[in-house]
């Protein structure tokens, strides 16, 4: 199996310490090691040339700099931001180049997953399925609340069991529901949280490409042609950025017949880290509890996020109850905790401003 780490995302909800120069996977956002390296080292049972990174060219030197054992080859440089079914069908394409046949699981850098055993387990049973039945298979998790900021996967019943593992038919995805929406799936309890985390042989979706995506799946080819040749840093250059710019979830997975995918339920610890708000439900030990990082004093305060990445000055936060105080040596942010899925409003306002803090 080799597995293929998007690590191309900005993150911008994430800011001041999510910045477009260095967004929230190369950020140490829920231990010592940033994100990207907390994927990278969920993959150990993998040797380092199974392991491939796709992400923005400009993230190269990161990326080298954080993962230095995974070899430069499989570093898969997006010459523009084309979203998931751009990225996810090029590395397909790059891997097939010398593997045809070859299991390819899609794991996210940002996503943070707290059970490796059983993640490592998972990933494992997903590509006996996809090696023996050539099916689109996805690991997914429970929902634990109504989150309208997540995709849902409605499962069909149960097919078979591998190893103590169910596997689930699929019936439906649903992207992003309203709260009501959201409320009525956690009721019904066959919805789960969709991850992404993606586990199929590379002929069996760059097919799906082909059916269902078919103008950039010639375009995958033509570049994958050129690979290794004087022309690959040209064509690629060319083509990729002519890509169409769409989700896999909408470009491929809601076009497939339902019987094309599988399912398998998973109690991983996952959280996808995408506000402040998340990050502190994940990580602090209550409610009620701060999730601070860095020098900071919090002073009757509840249920705050406080991370100081400043070693110049202390933070001292009194008084408040779930808040996000985040500073860095050139901006601060200052905001009710709920209210963190706004910060796209701030980088919004800088873009505005042309200012340099993004």
């Amino acid at each position: 199996m080799k597995a293929v780490i998007l690590a191309g995302g900005t993150g911008t909800r994430l800011w001041p310490l999510s910045r477009r120069s260095a967004p929230k996977q190369f950020q140490k956002l829920a231990s010592e090691r940033t994100l990207f390296q907390e994927a990278v080292d969920r993959l150990q049972f993998l040797n380092p040339e199974d392991i491939y990174v796709a992400t923005n060219i400009d993230f190269m030197e990161i990326v080298k700099e954080q993962a230095p054992h995974i070899p430069q080859e499989n570093l898969i440089l997006e010459p523009a931001l084309r979203d998931t079914a751009s990225c996810i069908g090029w590395a397909a394409a790059v891997i097939e180049k010398k593997h045809p046949e070859e299991v390819m699981a899609v794991l996210y850098a940002d996503h943070l997953i707290q059970d490796r055993e059983e993640f490592e387990h998972k990933l494992k049973i997903a590509e006996k399925v996809a090696r023996e039945q050539k099916t689109l298979n996805i690991i997914e998790v429970t929902a634990k609340f109504p989150n309208v900021n997540l995709g849902y996967v409605k499962i069909d019943d149960e097919i078979e069991k591998i190893d103590n593992v169910a596997i689930h038919g699929f019936e439906q995805f649903t992207e992003k529901p309203d709260l009501e929406t959201a409320k009525k799936f956690l009721e019904d309890g066959n919805y789960l949280w969709n991850t992404g985390i993606y586990v199929w042989r590379v002929d069996t979706i760059l097919e799906a490409y082909k059916n269902h995506l078919p103008d950039s799946y010639e375009r995958f080819t033509k570049m994958q042609n050129a690979l290794n040749t004087p022309e690959e840093k040209n064509i690629i250059n060319t083509e990729y950025p002519q890509l169409e710019k769409i989700s896999v979830d909408y470009a491929i997975m809601e076009k497939v017949a339902p019987s094309q995918v599988r399912i398998l339920p998973a109690d991983l610890g996952w959280s996808d880290i995408g506000t402040w708000l998340s990050l502190h439900d994940e990580l602090a030990p209550s409610a009620a509890q701060n999730l601070t990082q860095g020098d900071v004093l919090p002073i009757d305060t509840t249920g705050s996020v406080i991370y100081n990445t400043d070693a110049d000055k202390k933070v001292v936060v009194l008084g408040l109850d779930g808040m996000a105080v985040i500073n860095t040596p050139d901006a601060i942010l200052i905001c009710p905790k709920n209210r963190s899925q706004d910060v796209k409003k701030v980088i919004e306002a800088l873009k505005a401003e042309k200012s340099k803090l993004i």
